[in-house]
């Protein structure tokens, strides 16, 4: 049996990687150098600087993946624009080029106020330099990378908070050397109280501002100085002098955020409908005769990735070893016998291979991909390309097919072919691990001393600028914020009445997402018959209906306290599994049991204990956790942490989490999030200023803009813009948006050296990209109509449109909130404009998510690569979100272009569009195809083609 890994272990003091030995010109980052390389004195230096490293694939909490993937980070504080390089790319869409030629370009204002998204552009003072904290700030650049920050630059909460007022330069530089150290800090004693005066003595002086911003950021928002060590519980003041606020749901987003906001010095109140805390995590301690016991997780059970997860570093404050769930899982056939290895294999393939049409299918769909299940295109792919050809295979694929319903709880018939793995590249780096004695412990812990009110069922919230009432049963609870944390399943049964009603785009995102079912049966057994080197192993059924029911079983002996195991219901058969009879459910997994066992030799005792959920029945959550179902969107999960009510009423739980959704510790670090979020509205009222509302406020502005830049009124390379139609003028005035977003070379040769360069993983192995490869940054200017028409004439590509715009315009292009009441004025002069026209037909709505098609252009907004569970090419997919040359070529062949020297954020990313070379089959209700430059229906009604038109 393997020795449980120790999590405190993270991070090593010492990292070995072999050192740089390729004289060429890609730098890169390399932990055992001495010092960080002084770009202050290279001002334009020729460096791609990337750090590759190998990473297992998303393992979807069943069974692991067994072949690693190519992820390829960067960690260069300025990714240098330059006319021979195009390989270089940011983690942010507010990384900036130190070097680059800046002068002429400004965006946004002098510093600007608190949560502003005002940006400024200066030239690089090169007489600065790039301060030198310690020995390895490439190695606290991963720590940050796992803790969901970009190692090299800025995230939009950081601009949105103003931790700058300046985008870009040493000085953004010098602030994620800092940040960073500082994070890293706090890792190697997350039992400590992380202060300030620890860094003054080494920081220089005319940098301390820096750290006065970087610090207290971290604390605010809950990213150091977290959790239920003694130091940290010793902050939480004996008075609590700040408004009062009410928290519905005492699970881990609701005791995340109490803590932080007791911390915080806010008065708080939890009420929970359960007779105990925890909400889907719940750890039930099974007992029988001869004092045989085990603790059973019968929610929330696995740590699925522990190198930034924060209720990993919660256990280990309590000083708990975690045990790695191990690779092996071993799959047995409906006799019992194991699966034959070569088979195994060769399904596994198929069905990866199917994952990878299915992805480069979705993208060449655009918006129609939205209206397709992933379950439609994998099914309609394994017929037309016979990937499983007997019963056997067919069962084995079966299977697989349930294991991908595990990690979404959902059906693959419902979930989105568009966006059902959204969340993908902010994965938490780490072994999944169980927590010994149970996440209960976790729960326990975070609950102590936090004032909860049990058996409080609210069902009615009401909210306006002068506070909040939350009322439950006949008690009426008065705040002046609350905090809602019930889950999806809750909200769309409409359990709880909201007055006034919740917007509009709040109610139909809650409609959009899915929110699935997983069931478990808990067996306590007088002794342990199975193998004790496993932790997981499956089963294989014949009947594709049942293929989810008792398909994976978990050992949980080593953890447990006692011989437990868990058989797990998924897809389909949870739903039935929620009317079947308990002790039928029990006899269908002990035949199991004993198919597989007895053959050996083994007898199968009967259980002592044990326990069948039913979370869809479960009024407090009706279900599991949730999807992106067909028809929604990573967008979906923004939406629903919307703030309402000016401030007063805010969300959380996990999902309201694009990144890491339908996972515990998503739903601990929204928790977080609101406690940080409140407190910004506390404050500004405390201050008794006007509430700024947040940019993701469905009443606000900014909101309106995003919905409004869905169907621009003109779009040419890089820039789209909006007007009033009703209004000729030429002189009137209208909204330009540019977008700009990171760049990646699609180069097999140059990863494949990058991983033989740098073969050793003893830190990288499991570290996952905690950013999105494709970010977006979208900014903005008011112009004329006339302004507009003129600037989309400018020849020379979006390079000279730029130059022009603010050359000779003298724009300054600001955040979304930048634009000020002038920009408030127009964009609420068009959104009247436009709810005077006529609807747009069902087919031509543009959903959240996905731009529109147009002919010559194909628009794709944040579509990845589906997950694999085995690797099959040499690098993941790259997805540009701008698309402006209608050249069509296949993907062996495409390129990506970047424009040299572009004087703004990284080099605008552009991508020729991609069609498909071969034939391609797909049934659907309508049918499109593609004559090379957009799609088009055909008219058939079961069956269309994908075909490539030269």
């Amino acid at each position: 049996m393997d020795s449980p890994s120790e999590f405190s272990s993270f991070p090593p003091s010492q990292t070995q990687l072999p050192p740089q030995q390729n004289p060429n010109p890609i730098v890169f980052l390399d932990p055992n150098s001495d010092s960080f390389p002084n770009w202050a004195e290279n001002p334009n230096p020729n460096l791609h600087n990337y750090l590759s490293f190998t990473v297992p694939k998303k393992r979807r909490r069943g069974r692991s993946q067994r072949n690693p993937a190519l992820f390829r980070i960067p960690l260069n504080p300025n990714d240098a624009s330059n006319s021979n390089n195009n390989n270089g790319f940011s983690s942010s869409a507010a990384a900036v080029p130190v070097s680059a030629p800046l002068s002429k370009v400004v965006i946004g204002n002098p510093p600007p106020p608190p949560l502003s998204m005002s940006m400024q552009y200066s030239v690089p003072d090169n007489s600065d330099e790039i301060i030198v904290i310690n020995k390895e700030p490439k190695t606290e650049a991963l720590i940050a990378l796992s803790a969901g920050f970009p190692a090299d630059s800025l995230t939009e909460e950081e601009i949105e908070a103003g931790v700058l007022p300046v985008i870009g330069g040493i000085e953004q530089v010098n602030y994620t050397l800092i940040r960073n150290h500082i994070i890293a800090k706090w890792r190697e004693n997350v039992s400590q109280w992380v202060t300030k005066e620890m860094f003054v003595d080494y920081i220089p002086q005319h940098y301390h501002a820096l750290l006065d911003s970087a610090y207290n950021y971290l604390v605010s928002h809950g990213y150091i100085n977290f959790g239920v060590a003694p130091l940290i519980k010793e902050k939480i003041p004996l008075e609590m002098s700040k408004p009062s606020v009410i928290i519905i749901g005492a699970g881990l987003a609701g005791l995340a955020a109490a803590r932080q906001l007791m911390r915080f010095g806010f008065k708080v109140t939890v009420l929970e409908g359960r007779k105990r805390a925890g909400g889907r995590v719940y750890t039930k301690k099974m007992e029988g005769g001869n004092r045989v016991c085990a603790a059973a997780d019968l929610g929330g059970s696995v740590l699925t990735g522990t190198l930034g997860n924060p209720l990993g570093i919660v256990a280990r404050q309590l000083g708990d070893v975690l045990h790695k769930v191990r690779d092996k899982c071993p799959l047995y056939s409906l006799d019992g016998k194991p699966v034959d290895p070569d088979m195994d294999v060769k399904v596994e393939n198929a069905f990866n291979r199917l994952l990878d049409k299915a992805s480069r299918l979705r993208q060449l769909m655009g918006e129609v991909s939205m209206d397709v299940s992933l379950g439609a295109a994998l099914e309609t792919f394994r017929q037309v390309y016979k990937d499983a050809v007997n019963d056997e295979e067919m069962n084995l694929f079966n299977w697989h097919l349930a294991n991908l319903e595990y990690a979404n709880a959902g059906l693959l018939s419902h979930l989105s072919l568009a966006f059902w793995d959204q969340d993908d590249p902010y994965d938490m780096g780490g072994d999944h691990c169980f927590l010994p004695g149970g996440n209960g412990k976790l729960v326990q812990a975070l609950a102590e001393n936090v004032s909860i009110l049990y058996e409080k069922t609210v069902h009615t919230v009401r909210y306006s600028g002068d506070g909040v009432q939350v009322i439950a049963g006949n008690q009426v609870f008065e705040g002046d914020m609350a905090l809602c944390t019930v889950p999806l399943g809750v909200l769309k049964k409409g359990s709880i009445k909201f007055i006034p009603e919740l917007p509009q785009r709040k109610l139909d995102g809650i409609k959009r997402l899915g929110f699935g079912l997983l069931n478990k049966v808990a067996m306590l057994f007088p002794h342990v018959f199975w193998e004790t080197d496993l932790d997981t192993f499956g089963h294989l059924t014949d009947d594709p209906s049942r293929r989810g029911e008792f398909f994976l079983f978990y050992s949980y002996a080593p953890v447990a306290g006692g011989p437990l195991l868990i058989a797990l219901v998924a897809g389909e058969a949870a739903h039935k599994f929620e009317s079947m009879p308990p002790t039928d459910a029990v006899t269908r997994v002990l035949q199991i049991l004993k198919g597989i066992y007895e053959p050996k030799g083994i007898s199968v005792p009967e259980p002592i204990q044990t326990v069948c959920t039913r979370w869809g029945n479960d009024p407090f959550c009706f279900g599991s956790y949730s999807n992106v179902a067909v028809g929604a969107s990573g967008d979906d999960y923004d939406i629903l942490a919307e703030t309402v009510g000016d401030g007063r009423l805010f969300f959380a739980g996990e999902a309201t989490t694009r990144r890491y959704p339908a996972t515990m510790h998503g739903a601990f670090l929204s928790g977080l999030r609101e406690a940080a979020n409140m407190a910004h509205y506390a404050d500004i009222r405390s201050r008794r200023l006007k509430v700024d509302r947040a940019p993701s406020n469905a009443y606000s502005c900014a909101s309106l803009l995003a919905d409004l830049f869905r169907e621009p009124d003109i779009e040419f390379g890089s820039f789209s813009a909006i007007f009033a139609r009703k209004n000729a003028d030429s002189k009137s005035p209208a909204i330009l948006r540019v977008t700009f977003s990171e760049h990646r070379k699609k180069s097999h040769e140059v990863a494949k050296q990058d991983q033989q360069q740098h073969s050793n993983k003893l830190l990288f192995q499991q570290l996952q990209s905690h950013f999105n490869q494709q970010q977006q940054l979208h900014v903005y200017t008011l112009l004329s109509r006339q302004q507009i028409l003129d600037l989309r004439e400018v020849r020379g590509g979006d390079e000279m449109r730029l130059n022009y715009l603010c050359e000779k315009l003298g724009v300054k292009l600001v955040g979304r909130k930048g634009l000020g009441p002038s920009g408030d004025s127009v964009i609420a002069s068009i959104k009247a404009e436009r709810g005077n026209r006529k609807p747009l037909s069902t087919s031509a709505i543009i959903k959240p998510g996905v731009s529109k098609l147009k002919a010559g252009i194909i628009k794709r907004k944040l579509i990845r690569k589906a997950k694999v569970v085995k690797k099959t090419h040499g690098s993941l997919l790259h997805t540009s979100t701008n698309v402006v040359n209608t050249t069509n070529v296949t993907e062996e062949n495409r390129t990506d272009q970047a424009l040299p020297g572009v004087p703004v954020l990284g080099a605008i990313s552009l991508e020729i569009v991609m069609t498909m070379s071969q034939r391609v089959g797909f049934q659907m209700k309508k049918g499109y195809l593609s004559t090379g430059h957009c799609f088009v229906k055909t008219g058939t009604s079961s069956m269309s083609n994908f075909i490539h038109q030269p």
